[in-house]
């Protein structure tokens, strides 16, 4: 099974480095939850000021339930904020709010990979909802063919994970450079928008790296079955 088989090995360290970006992202938001931003302004507001700097008004602001589920629909034109950040005056919140807003201006100047990126989106769900499966169904029953159609749409969900990463590293610098201008105001500050940044950035990489163990995994197994 693929689960237990001798490659799940190569799984280990990837495991870890996951499990350690995750901690890191949950423990540099609370950490840096507790400090104001010296503009005193919360993630809205913050949101609002560096929209309306680079001309987009028309791009909208609203509060979503849940913890750090923040992101920018390019679709509907919204930058969604989670309700700690979006009324919160903190540094987390002025971080996660800015790097959100960096992909309104991705959007708007039509930044290459963010382009390439939700272009793929609908091929990425199908190749993440349907690799597995159907590379399973091949498997089982033995037919090769089937395998190498989930290896494919696994490679499409992989393809994904790499264009992703650009897009979020970008979306992190355009917030820092933003930020820098009004909003934090000393050393002190930036260190811990960097911390949160980083450890965000930090769990787009372990997910890449494991869709690339995946792939890895279901290559080698279907050549074991050749």
């Amino acid at each position: 099974m693929f689960f237990f088989d001798s490659t799940i090995v190569l799984l280990i360290p990837v495991l870890i480095l996951a499990f350690y970006a995750q901690n890191k992202v949950k423990g540099n938001y609370q950490k840096y939850r507790q400090y104001r931003n010296s503009a005193n302004l919360t993630g809205a507001e913050v949101a609002r000021m560096i929209l309306d700097r680079n001309g987009l008004h028309d791009v909208a602001i609203q509060p979503v339930k849940g913890e750090l589920t923040d992101h920018y629909d390019p679709r509907k034109k919204v930058v969604s904020l989670s309700q700690a950040i979006y009324s919160g005056a903190s540094i987390s919140s002025a971080s996660i709010a800015a790097h959100e807003v960096g992909h309104a201006i991705q959007h708007a100047k039509n930044y290459l990979p963010l382009t390439i990126r939700s272009s793929i989106v609908p091929i990425a769900n199908i190749g993440t909802q349907s690799a597995f499966p159907l590379f399973f169904i091949g498997l089982i029953f033995s037919l090769p063919q089937l395998m190498d159609i989930g290896i494919i749409f696994f490679a499409a969900a992989f393809l994904f994970h790499i264009v992703t990463l650009p897009v979020e590293y970008n979306a992190s610098q355009r917030a820092m450079a933003e930020l820098n201008q009004g909003i934090i105001y000393n050393d002190q500050e930036e260190k811990g928008v960097k911390a949160v940044l980083n450890a965000a950035a930090l769990t787009y990489v372990a997910a890449t790296l494991m869709a690339l163990v995946n792939l890895i995994r279901l290559i080698l197994i279907r050549g074991s079955r050749s």
